[in-house]
Parts: C-alpha cells; structure tokens; sequence
C-alpha cells in the first residue's frame, strides 16, 4: 500500500533534478549506470573517534557520535588528535579486502560529525596531515582503487561541531557561545574543502552526504551544493542528503523536495523496494558505524550474504560498514565475514551483478534476481530453505524453460524440470551446494510472462464485528477466485468468482489466486484474518481535558523505572507533545490518562518516536519501541468498546534528533495525530 507514495515521492525528486541540472532521465540513468550494476560496496567510518574506540568515563557504548554522546568538551575531544597515529594502515590491503568480497565500490569518510579531515587540506589544521601519521590515507587509497578497479567515493558530513561559523551549537556546550559565528562561512569552508576532495583525488564515484538534518541546512542550500559538486565532476553521483528532505530512515525524500541522485534506507532494507527509485541501503556488520572495542553483535555471514540476495532482489544497492581501529587495521570479525562473503561471491557474483528486481511478490523459498538475455530472460534463485522433497516450486510463470542448472556448478549440468499448472519444477540434488544461499539458474524463452497471487487488501489485518474485503491484481487479463475457510486452501476452479468487494464476519482465512481461461497461472495467496473481543471500557466520571505528565532528567540507553526517578516537574497537557522538555538531550516523560472512542471498533495506534517510546493501553504494553534508535515507528491493532480506555505513553531522549507522535486510526477516523478531544486524565 506504500509502494504510490514512494512513486510520488520519487517522481517529485526526478523533476526537482532535472529541472536543476536539465539532464534528461536516459543522461541520469547512463550516469547511474555503473552505479546500479555495482549492487554492493564498502562503507568506511574513521576518524578520531577510532582512538577513545567507544570508551569514556567507564562507559563503553559510544561509536562515532562519542563527542557529542558523551559530551566531550572541544578542547578535550582536540587531544585525540596527537594520539592518532594509524601506523598498521595499508591502503592495498583495504582495497584488495573489498574488491575480493566482491564489493565494486568504496565510500570512506573524509569528514565525520566531529569536523576532523582525514585528507589533506588548507582549509583547516584539523586534519590527519598535522597528526603523528602525517600521510594522506585517502591520497593513497585513491590510488590503491584505482589499481584494483574500485571506484573510490567520499562521505563528507555537512553537520559540524568542530567549526567555529557552524551553527547550531550542540545544546551542552555552555563554554561555546556563538558569538559572531557565520554560518555562510561555513558553507564556503564547506565548498573549499569540497574543492579539494573533487581535484586532487581522480575521479570520485559518489559523493554521500550525511549530518543534513539540522534547521541551519535548507533545500536551497542542499539544489546548490548538488549543482556546485556536479559543476567540479559533471558525472559523479550524489545521495539525497544532499538536501533537507529526507524521511528519517526511510531514506527517501518527502514530496516536492529536492532528493539527489539516489535514496538512503539506514539500517533497513524496505519491505518490498522502492520501485522507480534507485536506492542503496547502508548498514553496519555490528552495532556501531564507527570502531568499538566492546561491540562484538557482528552480523554472522549467512545474515549478510542473504542481506545483499535480499536488497539485490528488490533492485537496490547494499552499502556494508567496517569501522577501522585507530592502528588503521580492520577489525578481525570484518575481515573473517569479508572472507566468507568472497567466498560465496566468487561462485555466485553473477547474481548480484547488473540484475533487476524479482518480478515475483514473494518467493517461499528465497529471493529472486533478473536479467534480461538474447529471446528471452534468465532468473537467479537464491534457495534459502531447501525444499524438503527436493522439488523446488517456482509459481506464476507461465514461459518455457530453456534449461536450468546450479551456478556455482563449474560443470552447469542441467537440472530436470517439468510444470504443474502454473509453477516450473526444479528437481535439485538432496543436499544444498551452499546451505546459506544455493543459486539455481533458470534460462526462459520469450518475454516475461508472470502473474503474481492476488493481493489480498483491506483496512485492518484483523477484525471486530464485520471487515471489508478486496481482491486485486496486476494483470488484466485475469480473472480471479477465491475461497473463505478455517485453514489455508489451495484455491482450484471450485473457487468463487471475485467481482466486487465483500464482508468477513468471523475470523478465517481468504485464500485467492488467478486464472486465465480457467487454469491457474498463479500461486494462490491466503492470508488470516483473527477476530478479537474488544477490550471493556472503563467506569470513570468527573474527567477533565488533556492527559498528565511527568518530567524527568538524566541519561538512559533503554525506559527507565520512573517510579525510582526523581520527576522534575509535572503537568497537564493537551495531546502527546514534547512541549514540556527544558532541554534537546537526556530527559524523559511520561503521559497518562484516558482515551475515550466514540464506538465499538478495532483501532490501529502508531507510536512513532526517536529516541524510546512505550505504549499501554488498559494497563497492558500494546507497543514497545524501547532503546537508542532514530526515527522508529511501530502499531498495533486493538479492539475496544466504546468509552473510556486506560493510556500511557513513556518516551526518554538521549542525543540526536527528538520526536515522539501517536497516531489513531479507525471508523470515521483516517490516520491521524491523536486528537485533543479523545484524551481526558482524573
């Protein structure tokens, strides 16, 4: 149900682009080219913050953002820069680590947050050339990529908390007043050192700005950057955040927003691709961009592997972290899982390399990537969970097969197959090639021919009383049938005839599937849909608007216990707001009170928040969004009488951005911030 948005979304961007620059799509999508074959690269953090390695003041969680998460006074953070001597740095080895794990390209930090250049520049002496290592690492990186056919890419940071004209201050550097700070010097220090980066190192592949986010940064500045970037090297590529329109970690761009080249998913991969958009999910092996000595929750390799079959099969890009020690060595558990992803990559490459999405919905038994090849297609099966009859079942295409065979078999020696109405059959040997992800190709003639199970769309993935129904498909000429039962059924010509929408009443399966000139030519798509008994509203009276809070102070990683805190101070509010904070970091809230709904109904609530957030309604926790992340929604869906209902919402902040909102939804009322007029407290 996204999928229009993000078309909107992205269609705005397009034109806002090409209007910019007057590049026709065909010259873009020649400059994305290289780009979008690629499919996978290496992201690299290092900087100073490689040296406290996420330690200060005996805790040990920080990353690259310690400056500021630790509150770490200028001066203090400036005396890392004499201790920075990455004596173990070999740029060959660096490059040659992600070229053999089959990455195409490399996106380094030359500017983090904290403000330090690690290349050399005139602009500022803060930088890796006045440290005791005194070389160029991206100088010599540059020409290490080079050698092994790796584009080499720039991160640089537009946020800045090192730089005297960057504005704003964070809010605990009470010992840096902003006095005649220019933010326009900013900007051109900015394009300075920008300069520098775009002339002395060859030719840059991406640009990937980050840090955008702040009030001082707008979409005009960001239209200039792109244009003034583009103007030092016409083809290099440059994300979203180059602007000020990107939707938290989603990664897009909001409507009529300028949006870049390409979109930005953070530490996610979209559920089911960002159709039209090109777009590259960037991700860490463990928990940290930057290095950490303590984080070892690395990735395992099965999980990065079948992340890259993943974001490949649904046309993106997968850009994968290492954070470098301050030595400049990578840390053991990166180089062991960059190993064992060569590994894989070097038998099954070609099924990342230069495909398309999977023209299928879903894939039981995987993932699915595409190209196109002379009179008809080719479709690469990344197997996941080997079917236990050894028969694998590929549904909805109705092509004939030319042949099929196991990539990483040298010998390609071809596999049997046959048809059972609308699925090819694969006879596969009893044993996976590659219990993490075996790669089946299959050769078919012609043009595409695939018709995927109808969607099955309603408002609600449950139901109260009654739920309404409706039957979709892509295909035109199709019809569909479908059968209402107790368990999942394979829908067959006994099927009713779908033709307009309609009512469940009870809970129970809908299961559908697609037919042309009676026989199947669909998988059939079957989804439950549980009733629930809504909850008893309460017996209350003499309620006044708004809901009560709480305020507190203090510094958290996860919901503290407010009955052993200190509050602050304590109120009455209209709706869910942040209004009564007193500062951007380090406090948390929590509002109680009623929700009253005017009848017997499912409603969905949506709790969005950054940082924690927790839901409880009628005395039960309905959402729990706990612990340190940014922007992070999550809903439920209950049942309640009509009347009053028990709320409370917790929310703790600790740096960053801060936001927290709670939607509902339900009869008569579209998704919306919960209104003033439901929320009442004794």
């Amino acid at each position: 149900m996204k999928r229009p948005l993000i078309l909107i979304l992205f269609s705005f961007c397009l034109i806002s682009r090409l209007a910019a620059q007057k590049e026709t799509a065909a010259q873009h999508d020649t400059r994305m080219q290289w780009w979008s074959e690629a499919r996978f690269g290496m992201f690299i953090h290092w900087g100073l913050y490689a040296v406290p390695a996420g330690t200060w003041d005996g805790k040990t969680g920080y990353g690259e953002w310690i400056r500021t998460s630790a509150q770490i006074p200028l001066e203090t953070y400036n005396k890392f820069q004499p201790q920075f001597n990455p004596a173990g740095f070999n740029a060959d080895e660096w490059v040659k680590a992600a070229r053999d794990a089959g990455m195409k390209y490399i996106v380094i930090t030359s500017k983090h947050h904290d403000g330090f250049c690690m290349f050399d520049t005139k602009q500022t002496d803060f930088n890796i050339m006045k440290t005791p290592f005194q070389r160029d690492p991206m100088k010599e990186l540059a020409a290490a990529c080079q050698k092994y056919g790796i584009r080499f890419c720039f991160y640089y940071s537009i946020m800045d908390w090192h730089h005297p004209d960057y504005l704003p201050r964070r809010e605990w550097e009470k010992n840096r007043p902003v006095g005649d700070a220019d933010y326009e010097k900013y900007v051109a220090y900015m394009k300075a050192g920008l300069k520098e980066l775009l002339t002395q190192y060859g030719n840059i592949g991406v640009l990937w700005f980050d840090g955008e986010w702040e009030p001082t940064w707008n979409q005009a500045q960001g239209l200039d950057l792109y244009n003034y970037v583009r103007s030092l090297q016409p083809s290099i590529i440059i994300n979203n955040r180059v602007g000020a329109g990107r939707l938290d970690m989603e990664g897009m761009t909001k409507q009529g927003m300028f949006g870049g080249d390409f979109g930005t998913p953070e530490q996610q991969i979209p559920l089911t691709g960002l159709p039209g958009s090109y777009w590259e999910t960037c991700m860490t092996m463990n928990d940290h961009w930057g290095y950490n000595n303590n984080d070892k929750n690395f990735k395992s390799s099965k999980e990065i592997i079948r992340m890259l079959a993943d974001i490949a099969s649904k046309g993106g890009n997968y850009l994968l972290n290492v954070g470098p020690t301050a030595l400049g060595t990578f840390p053991r558990e990166s180089i062991e899982r960059l190993k064992e992803i060569g590994k894989w990559m070097e038998f099954n490459s070609e099924s990342i390399y230069g495909t398309k999405a999977s023209p299928f919905t879903s894939t039981p038994w995987g993932r699915c990537t595409m190209k196109t090849t002379k009179g008809g297609f080719r479709l690469y099966l990344h197997v996941f969970d080997w079917p236990g009859n050894n028969q694998l079942l590929v549904g909805g295409c109705l092509n004939k097969v030319n042949k099929a065979f196991i990539l990483s078999d040298k010998k390609h020696l071809v596999l049997k197959t046959g048809r059972i109405n609308d699925a090819i059959t694969i006879d596969l040997p009893v044993n996976p090639p590659d219990t993490i992800n075996t790669v089946v190709v299959i050769d078919l003639k012609g043009e595409p021919d695939f018709t995927n199970p109808p969607e099955i769309v309603t408002d609600f993935s449950c139901l109260v009383d009654t739920l309404k129904v409706t039957l979709s498909s892509s295909r035109p000429n199709v019809q569909i049938r479908f059968l209402v039962s107790d368990t999942v059924r394979q829908v067959d010509t006994g099927g009713v005839f779908y033709k307009e929408p309609f009512y469940l009443y009870r809970g129970c399966y809908v299961n559908a599937r697609c037919f042309r000139d009676g026989k199947p030519v669909s998988r059939t798509s079957s989804r439950l849909f549980i009733q629930k008994i809504p909850t008893v509203a309460r017996a209350v009276s003499d309620l006044k608007p708004g809901l009560a809070y709480r305020y507190f102070e203090g510094e958290w990683d996860k919901m503290p216990n407010f009955k052993k805190l200190q509050q602050w101070y304590f109120g009455v509010v209209d709706t869910i707001t942040l209004a009564p904070k007193k500062r951007n970091e380090n406090f948390a809230l929590y509002f109680f009170g009623y929700v009253k709904v005017p009848k017997r109904a499912l409603y969905r609530f949506t709790l969005s928040s950054d940082d924690g957030s927790k839901l409880f309604l009628d005395g039960l926790l309905s959402i729990n969004n706990d612990g340190l992340h940014s922007m992070q929604e999550k809903s439920l869906e209950q049942g309640l009488n009509a009347g009053y209902h028990a709320i409370k919402v917790e929310y703790f902040q600790r740096t960053g951005s801060t936001d927290l909102r709670l939607y509902i939804e339900g009869p008569g009322i579209p998704k919306t911030l919960i209104k003033k007029e439901m929320l009442f407290h004794d």
